[in-house]
This record gives C-alpha cells, sequence and structure tokens, in this order.
C-alpha cells in the first residue's frame, strides 16, 4: 500500500512506512513549502536531498517517537531533517502548512475558510529527564509532572492554535496567552466553547479585551461518570487523534516551541489523509 512507483521527478526513494506521504498527500503538501534557496533571488546552494524525504523523514519521528539519531538510513541524514524541523518551525512555515490545508478541509466541506468559532481545553503530559526544569511543573488535579498543552480547535476539530506551558500553568491563564494568539491570527473568531475550568474572570476578559464570547459548557446536573458533552467532545476527539502519534504521549523536547510544532506537523498529517481519501 505505501510502496509506490516513483512519480516523474520525484524521490526514488520506495514509501514503505505508515507514515510516508502517497503521491496524492505530495500534490497537497510541495505546492504550500517555500521555495528552496537555489530559485529565489537571495540564491544559494541546492539541496542535496528530496524535500519530500525529509518531510516523510519528520512524519515517520512524529508518528513512530523515535529519537532523531535513530531515524531509518533510508532518509536523509537526521541532521539535515532537524535543521529542516527547527528552520521550518522558526520561520513559522509549519504554521502556515497547518492553516492552509485546514482552509482546504474546510472549503471542501462547504464552511467559511477561517473559522467564526472554537473549543478549547488543555492536556497534561509527562515529561521525560530531558526537560528542563524551569519549563515543567506539577499538575496538582491531574497528578502529572511535565508539561501541559493548550489547544483550540474549530467546530470540525481542526486544530487552530496549540501553546505548551509547565504543567502547573493553570487552564486559564494558559488560555489566555492562547486566546491572545487566536484574537490575532483568526479575525473572524467570535466565539469559543470551554469547559468549567475556564470559568470566573476569564469570560469577562475574553469578552472585554479581545471581543471573542467565551461560552462554558457545564457538566449535565447530577453527572456521574463519563457522558458526551455538546461542543468539548470535539477537542477531546482531536486531543485523541493527536496522542495517536507516539511522539506526542510523551514530553521529551527541551524547548517548549518544539512539542508544538510535533503537534502541528501530527495536525497535518491527519488533514492530508483527510484531504486524500
Amino acid at each position: 500500500m505505501y510502496t509506490t512507483a516513483p512519480a516523474a521527478g520525484s524521490t526514488a526513494r520506495a514509501r514503505r512506512y505508515p507514515s510516508d506521504t502517497t503521491d496524492a498527500e505530495w500534490a497537497v503538501i510541495e505546492p504550500l513549502l517555500p521555495a528552496p534557496a537555489c530559485r529565489t533571488c537571495s540564491g544559494g546552494r541546492p539541496e542535496k536531498h528530496p524535500r519530500r524525504d525529509v518531510v516523510d523523514a519528520i512524519r515517520y519521528f512524529v508518528d513512530n517517537g523515535c529519537k532523531w539519531r535513530a531515524l531509518p538510513a533510508d532518509f536523509p541524514p537526521w541532521k539535515t531533517v532537524y535543521g529542516f524541523f527547527t528552520r521550518w518551525s522558526r520561520d513559522n512555515i509549519v504554521l502556515g502548512l497547518r492553516d492552509r490545508l485546514r482552509e482546504q478541509v474546510r472549503a471542501r466541506t462547504d464552511r467559511h475558510r477561517t473559522p467564526s468559532a472554537g473549543i478549547i481545553d488543555s492536556q497534561s503530559v509527562r515529561a521525560a529527564e530531558t526537560v528542563g526544569r524551569h519549563t515543567r511543573g506539577f499538575d496538582g488535579g491531574k497528578k502529572i509532572n511535565g508539561r501541559k498543552r493548550h489547544i483550540a480547535t474549530d467546530t470540525l476539530g481542526l486544530l487552530l492554535g496549540v501553546s505548551v506551558t509547565a504543567a502547573h500553568i493553570t487552564d486559564r491563564r494558559g488560555a489566555e496567552l492562547l486566546l491572545r494568539y487566536l484574537h490575532t491570527r483568526h479575525p473572524r473568531l467570535e466565539l469559543v466553547f470551554a469547559d468549567g475550568n475556564y470559568s470566573g474572570r476569564l469570560t469577562t476578559w475574553t469578552q472585554a479585551a479581545l471581543g471573542i464570547t467565551l461560552h462554558i459548557v457545564r457538566k449535565i446536573a447530577g453527572q456521574t461518570g463519563f457522558h458526551v458533552l455538546a461542543r468539548r467532545w470535539v477537542v477531546e476527539r482531536t486531543l485523541s487523534w493527536i496522542t495517536q502519534a507516539r511522539r506526542t504521549v510523551r514530553d521529551y523536547e527541551r524547548l517548549p516551541a518544539h512539542p508544538e510544532t510535533i503537534i502541528n506537523w501530527a495536525a497535518i498529517t491527519l488533514m492530508t489523509r483527510q484531504l486524500t481519501t
């Protein structure tokens, strides 16, 4: 299924891993990546390794949760792949790729390309010993020593934004940082759903400072055990989708920006699969 004959002008590397891009996926991704430096007015050396091999290596790393140095030998050298990973993250290439893919998915379902409503939630994950003390904390409610990821999705469950903090940062504080980002990047956003952890002063601040209505979806009166709650289940499903990528199950990264990028790559893979299946 994943081993295909190379198309004209593409890499000759066989596609053998479940995380590899299909020809259809690569046709969607390639136009959204920046032109190589050698093709721009600033100039530069031609890239030695095909872009598709680099993207496949990043997706393999995210999906399988291996160390950078443990990338299979049929990928470009790990230092090359890591260089693209960090450079595309620093230059917001990954954010642009995520957002343009989300626009395509929304357009395919007859939605406006930019959302007017979203949902936020958080998830605490354990951190490895490679995570420094100054970027980790203890979540007393979940009894987890590590980091907390704050995410926002649209009503389809497509990722709008992610912010990674130490686990002791409260949901309200994390949401404030995330909502500021959403207000800047998604100007049509006017309604955000959230659970009871975000109630209180945050709802007033969000309306006054950002012009966004924060609607709290509360549990059913007398609820015991798990129940699917309107709107909230969408973001919870997205968290489940994200953690299917093994590198997201635990946090190993020294810099909080890197787990944010990894989560974005997991979302990118989900969207390219939706667009091509």
